[in-house]
Protein backbone atom coordinates (compact mmCIF):
# COMPACT_ATOMS: atom_id res chain seq x y z
CA UNK A 1 0.00 0.00 0.00
CA UNK A 2 1.77 3.20 -1.15
CA UNK A 3 2.32 5.88 1.50
CA UNK A 4 1.71 8.61 -1.08
CA UNK A 5 -1.82 7.52 -2.05
CA UNK A 6 -4.04 10.42 -3.04
CA UNK A 7 -7.72 9.65 -2.52
CA UNK A 8 -10.52 11.87 -3.81
CA UNK A 9 -13.55 11.53 -1.54
CA UNK A 10 -17.10 12.64 -2.34
CA UNK A 11 -19.51 12.86 0.58
CA UNK A 12 -16.97 13.78 3.26
CA UNK A 13 -19.56 16.01 4.93
CA UNK A 14 -21.74 13.01 5.75
CA UNK A 15 -21.52 10.71 8.75
CA UNK A 16 -19.87 7.78 6.98
CA UNK A 17 -17.89 10.04 4.65
CA UNK A 18 -16.32 11.89 7.56
CA UNK A 19 -15.29 8.59 9.15
CA UNK A 20 -13.78 7.41 5.84
CA UNK A 21 -11.80 10.66 5.53
CA UNK A 22 -10.40 10.23 9.04
CA UNK A 23 -9.55 6.55 8.44
CA UNK A 24 -7.77 7.38 5.18
CA UNK A 25 -5.66 10.07 6.84
CA UNK A 26 -4.79 7.68 9.67
CA UNK A 27 -3.48 5.23 7.03
CA UNK A 28 -1.25 7.91 5.54
CA UNK A 29 -3.34 8.92 2.54
CA UNK A 30 -3.68 12.46 1.23
CA UNK A 31 -7.43 13.05 1.08
CA UNK A 32 -9.04 15.47 -1.35
CA UNK A 33 -12.53 16.17 -0.01
CA UNK A 34 -14.68 17.12 -3.00
CA UNK A 35 -17.12 19.79 -1.80
CA UNK A 36 -19.61 22.20 -3.36
CA UNK A 37 -18.49 25.81 -3.90
CA UNK A 38 -19.71 28.07 -1.11
CA UNK A 39 -19.57 25.42 1.59
CA UNK A 40 -20.45 26.84 5.00
CA UNK A 41 -17.38 27.65 7.07
CA UNK A 42 -18.35 25.43 10.01
CA UNK A 43 -18.88 22.44 7.73
CA UNK A 44 -15.59 23.08 5.98
CA UNK A 45 -13.71 23.24 9.28
CA UNK A 46 -15.35 19.99 10.39
CA UNK A 47 -14.16 18.21 7.25
CA UNK A 48 -10.67 19.73 7.55
CA UNK A 49 -10.49 18.49 11.16
CA UNK A 50 -10.27 14.96 9.75
CA UNK A 51 -7.02 15.93 7.99
CA UNK A 52 -8.60 16.18 4.53
CA UNK A 53 -7.99 19.03 2.09
CA UNK A 54 -11.04 20.79 0.70
CA UNK A 55 -11.33 20.90 -3.09
CA UNK A 56 -14.29 22.89 -4.42
CA UNK A 57 -16.08 21.69 -7.54
CA UNK A 58 -19.66 21.86 -8.77
CA UNK A 59 -20.91 18.24 -8.51
CA UNK A 60 -22.92 18.70 -11.72
CA UNK A 61 -19.94 20.08 -13.71
CA UNK A 62 -18.05 17.17 -15.28
CA UNK A 63 -15.04 19.29 -16.27
CA UNK A 64 -14.70 20.81 -12.82
CA UNK A 65 -15.07 17.44 -11.14
CA UNK A 66 -12.46 15.88 -13.43
CA UNK A 67 -10.02 18.64 -12.55
CA UNK A 68 -10.71 18.07 -8.85
CA UNK A 69 -9.98 14.33 -9.22
CA UNK A 70 -6.78 14.77 -11.23
CA UNK A 71 -3.83 13.02 -9.61
CA UNK A 72 -5.92 10.75 -7.40
CA UNK A 73 -5.14 7.04 -7.21
CA UNK A 74 -8.73 6.22 -6.27
CA UNK A 75 -12.07 8.04 -6.10
CA UNK A 76 -14.26 7.02 -3.17
CA UNK A 77 -17.95 7.87 -3.07
CA UNK A 78 -19.78 8.21 0.23
CA UNK A 79 -22.72 10.03 -1.32
CA UNK A 80 -26.15 9.29 0.05
CA UNK A 81 -29.59 10.09 -1.27
CA UNK A 82 -32.16 9.10 -3.88
CA UNK A 83 -31.87 9.01 -7.68
CA UNK A 84 -30.63 12.58 -8.09
CA UNK A 85 -27.63 11.66 -5.94
CA UNK A 86 -27.07 7.92 -6.30
CA UNK A 87 -27.48 7.87 -10.08
CA UNK A 88 -27.19 11.40 -11.47
CA UNK A 89 -24.53 12.91 -9.21
CA UNK A 90 -22.60 9.68 -8.76
CA UNK A 91 -22.50 9.16 -12.55
CA UNK A 92 -20.85 12.57 -12.97
CA UNK A 93 -18.33 11.54 -10.31
CA UNK A 94 -17.64 8.26 -12.12
CA UNK A 95 -17.21 9.98 -15.50
CA UNK A 96 -14.97 12.60 -13.89
CA UNK A 97 -12.73 9.88 -12.48
CA UNK A 98 -12.48 8.29 -15.94
CA UNK A 99 -11.73 11.62 -17.62
CA UNK A 100 -9.06 12.42 -15.01
CA UNK A 101 -7.38 9.06 -15.58
CA UNK A 102 -7.99 7.81 -12.04
CA UNK A 103 -7.38 4.04 -12.04
CA UNK A 104 -9.91 2.98 -9.39
CA UNK A 105 -13.40 3.86 -8.14
CA UNK A 106 -15.32 2.78 -5.02
CA UNK A 107 -19.07 3.54 -5.30
CA UNK A 108 -21.36 4.28 -2.38
CA UNK A 109 -22.79 0.76 -2.02
CA UNK A 110 -22.14 -0.04 1.70
CA UNK A 111 -25.14 -2.32 2.25
CA UNK A 112 -26.34 -5.92 2.26
CA UNK A 113 -25.69 -7.96 -0.88
CA UNK A 114 -28.07 -6.24 -3.28
CA UNK A 115 -26.73 -8.40 -6.13
CA UNK A 116 -28.75 -11.28 -4.64
CA UNK A 117 -31.95 -9.44 -3.74
CA UNK A 118 -35.08 -9.18 -5.88
CA UNK A 119 -35.48 -6.10 -8.10
CA UNK A 120 -38.37 -3.97 -6.88
CA UNK A 121 -38.13 -5.12 -3.25
CA UNK A 122 -35.83 -2.35 -2.03
CA UNK A 123 -35.68 1.09 -3.62
CA UNK A 124 -32.17 1.91 -2.39
CA UNK A 125 -30.87 -1.47 -3.52
CA UNK A 126 -32.43 -0.93 -6.94
CA UNK A 127 -30.52 2.36 -7.28
CA UNK A 128 -27.28 0.63 -6.36
CA UNK A 129 -27.98 -2.17 -8.83
CA UNK A 130 -28.66 0.38 -11.57
CA UNK A 131 -25.46 2.27 -10.85
CA UNK A 132 -23.47 -0.97 -10.77
CA UNK A 133 -24.54 -1.65 -14.36
CA UNK A 134 -23.35 1.84 -15.36
CA UNK A 135 -20.05 1.45 -13.51
CA UNK A 136 -19.34 -1.93 -15.06
CA UNK A 137 -19.45 -0.35 -18.53
CA UNK A 138 -16.95 2.37 -17.59
CA UNK A 139 -13.21 2.00 -18.41
CA UNK A 140 -12.14 2.07 -14.78
CA UNK A 141 -11.57 -0.56 -12.09
CA UNK A 142 -14.57 -0.57 -9.73
CA UNK A 143 -14.80 -2.19 -6.30
CA UNK A 144 -18.05 -2.37 -4.31
CA UNK A 145 -17.79 -2.81 -0.55
CA UNK A 146 -20.79 -4.49 1.07
CA UNK A 147 -21.03 -4.42 4.87
CA UNK A 148 -24.58 -5.49 5.75
CA UNK A 149 -26.54 -3.22 8.08
CA UNK A 150 -24.77 -0.58 10.11
CA UNK A 151 -24.56 -1.99 13.62
CA UNK A 152 -24.85 1.53 15.06
CA UNK A 153 -28.54 1.50 14.02
CA UNK A 154 -29.44 -1.41 16.30
CA UNK A 155 -31.94 -0.17 18.86
CA UNK A 156 -32.40 3.16 17.07
CA UNK A 157 -33.13 3.31 13.33
CA UNK A 158 -33.47 -0.49 13.45
CA UNK A 159 -35.67 -0.85 16.56
CA UNK A 160 -35.83 -4.62 16.84
CA UNK A 161 -34.47 -4.45 20.40
CA UNK A 162 -37.37 -3.51 22.72
CA UNK A 163 -35.98 -2.81 26.23
CA UNK A 164 -39.36 -1.98 27.79
CA UNK A 165 -40.63 -5.51 27.19
CA UNK A 166 -37.23 -7.28 27.09
CA UNK A 167 -37.81 -8.68 23.63
CA UNK A 168 -35.95 -8.83 20.32
CA UNK A 169 -38.30 -8.74 17.34
CA UNK A 170 -37.84 -10.96 14.32
CA UNK A 171 -39.65 -11.89 11.14
CA UNK A 172 -39.86 -15.41 9.75
CA UNK A 173 -36.95 -17.06 11.58
CA UNK A 174 -35.30 -16.17 14.91
CA UNK A 175 -32.17 -18.03 13.80
CA UNK A 176 -31.66 -16.23 10.47
CA UNK A 177 -28.06 -14.92 10.43
CA UNK A 178 -27.89 -11.12 10.10
CA UNK A 179 -24.81 -9.15 9.00
CA UNK A 180 -23.78 -6.05 10.98
CA UNK A 181 -20.77 -3.73 10.75
CA UNK A 182 -20.18 -0.49 12.67
CA UNK A 183 -19.67 2.67 10.65
CA UNK A 184 -16.15 3.05 12.03
CA UNK A 185 -15.21 -0.51 11.05
CA UNK A 186 -16.70 -0.06 7.59
CA UNK A 187 -14.82 3.21 7.16
CA UNK A 188 -11.53 1.59 8.21
CA UNK A 189 -12.06 -1.19 5.67
CA UNK A 190 -12.98 1.26 2.90
CA UNK A 191 -9.79 3.20 3.63
CA UNK A 192 -7.69 0.04 3.41
CA UNK A 193 -9.36 -0.98 0.15
CA UNK A 194 -8.95 2.50 -1.35
CA UNK A 195 -5.18 2.18 -0.88
CA UNK A 196 -5.06 -1.38 -2.22
CA UNK A 197 -4.39 -1.59 -5.95
CA UNK A 198 -5.49 -5.23 -6.24
CA UNK A 199 -9.08 -5.21 -4.99
CA UNK A 200 -11.68 -7.47 -6.67
CA UNK A 201 -15.04 -6.30 -8.00
CA UNK A 202 -16.85 -6.95 -4.70
CA UNK A 203 -15.62 -7.14 -1.11
CA UNK A 204 -18.03 -8.43 1.54
CA UNK A 205 -17.51 -7.75 5.25
CA UNK A 206 -19.41 -8.14 8.51
CA UNK A 207 -18.15 -7.05 11.90
CA UNK A 208 -20.52 -9.59 13.45
CA UNK A 209 -23.03 -12.16 12.19
CA UNK A 210 -25.82 -12.78 14.68
CA UNK A 211 -29.44 -13.91 14.72
CA UNK A 212 -32.30 -12.35 16.66
CA UNK A 213 -31.89 -15.20 19.15
CA UNK A 214 -28.19 -14.33 19.49
CA UNK A 215 -29.03 -10.67 20.08
CA UNK A 216 -31.47 -11.67 22.83
CA UNK A 217 -28.69 -13.67 24.50
CA UNK A 218 -26.32 -10.70 24.20
CA UNK A 219 -28.86 -8.35 25.76
CA UNK A 220 -29.48 -10.81 28.59
CA UNK A 221 -25.76 -10.99 29.29
CA UNK A 222 -25.13 -7.24 29.01
CA UNK A 223 -28.14 -6.01 31.01
CA UNK A 224 -28.52 -8.87 33.48
CA UNK A 225 -32.21 -9.01 32.55
CA UNK A 226 -33.72 -11.85 30.55
CA UNK A 227 -34.44 -11.01 26.92
CA UNK A 228 -36.42 -13.30 24.62
CA UNK A 229 -37.28 -13.25 20.94
CA UNK A 230 -40.73 -12.15 19.74
CA UNK A 231 -42.15 -13.20 16.37
CA UNK A 232 -43.36 -10.07 14.53
CA UNK A 233 -44.76 -11.89 11.51
CA UNK A 234 -43.87 -13.64 8.30
CA UNK A 235 -41.90 -12.15 5.42
CA UNK A 236 -45.20 -11.85 3.55
CA UNK A 237 -46.74 -9.94 6.42
CA UNK A 238 -43.76 -7.60 6.50
CA UNK A 239 -44.22 -7.04 2.77
CA UNK A 240 -47.86 -6.09 3.35
CA UNK A 241 -46.80 -3.64 6.07
CA UNK A 242 -44.33 -2.06 3.66
CA UNK A 243 -46.98 -1.65 0.97
CA UNK A 244 -49.41 -0.07 3.44
CA UNK A 245 -46.77 2.28 4.84
CA UNK A 246 -45.80 3.45 1.34
CA UNK A 247 -49.43 4.47 0.76
CA UNK A 248 -49.70 6.33 4.07
CA UNK A 249 -46.21 7.90 4.00
CA UNK A 250 -44.94 7.96 0.39
CA UNK A 251 -41.89 10.21 1.08
CA UNK A 252 -40.50 9.42 -2.37
CA UNK A 253 -37.82 12.13 -2.12
CA UNK A 254 -36.55 11.06 1.30
CA UNK A 255 -33.44 8.87 1.51
CA UNK A 256 -34.81 6.84 4.43
CA UNK A 257 -38.62 7.01 4.74
CA UNK A 258 -40.19 4.59 7.25
CA UNK A 259 -40.87 1.93 4.61
CA UNK A 260 -37.26 1.98 3.44
CA UNK A 261 -35.99 0.68 6.77
CA UNK A 262 -38.65 -2.01 6.62
CA UNK A 263 -37.40 -3.01 3.16
CA UNK A 264 -33.91 -3.45 4.59
CA UNK A 265 -35.25 -5.68 7.35
CA UNK A 266 -37.15 -7.79 4.81
CA UNK A 267 -33.93 -8.38 2.86
CA UNK A 268 -32.09 -9.29 6.05
CA UNK A 269 -34.67 -11.60 7.62
CA UNK A 270 -35.47 -13.29 4.31
CA UNK A 271 -31.77 -14.12 3.95
CA UNK A 272 -31.69 -12.75 0.40
CA UNK A 273 -29.16 -10.03 1.26
CA UNK A 274 -26.84 -12.35 3.25
CA UNK A 275 -23.15 -11.68 2.68
CA UNK A 276 -20.99 -14.67 1.82
CA UNK A 277 -18.17 -15.37 1.61
CA UNK A 278 -16.75 -12.67 3.86
CA UNK A 279 -13.51 -10.83 3.13
CA UNK A 280 -12.80 -9.66 6.69
CA UNK A 281 -9.33 -11.17 6.75
CA UNK A 282 -8.05 -9.30 3.68
CA UNK A 283 -6.58 -6.57 5.91
CA UNK A 284 -5.26 -8.38 8.95
CA UNK A 285 -4.67 -5.40 11.25
CA UNK A 286 -8.31 -4.33 11.35
CA UNK A 287 -10.28 -4.90 14.55
CA UNK A 288 -13.99 -5.75 14.39
CA UNK A 289 -16.67 -4.58 16.80
CA UNK A 290 -19.18 -7.25 17.85
CA UNK A 291 -22.79 -6.65 18.80
CA UNK A 292 -21.90 -7.61 22.37
CA UNK A 293 -19.02 -5.13 22.37
CA UNK A 294 -21.24 -2.33 21.07
CA UNK A 295 -24.03 -3.00 23.55
CA UNK A 296 -21.59 -2.96 26.45
CA UNK A 297 -20.52 0.56 25.50
CA UNK A 298 -24.16 1.68 25.72
CA UNK A 299 -24.66 0.48 29.27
Amino acid sequence: MPDASIIALAGASGDLGGRIAKALVERGASVLALVRPGLEADEGRRIESTGATLVEADPADLTAMAQACTGATCVVSALNGVRSVMIDRQTVLLEAAVRAGVPRFIPSDYSADFTKTRPGDNRNFDLRREFMALADRAPIKVTSILNGAFMDMLGAEMPIIRPTIHRVLYWHDADQPLDFTTKDDAAAYVAAAAMDEATPRILRIAGDVVSARDIAAVMTDVTGERYQTLWAGSIGMLGAMIAATKIIVPSSDAAFPPWQGMQYMRDQFSGRGKLEPLDNERYSKLQWTTVAGLMKTRE
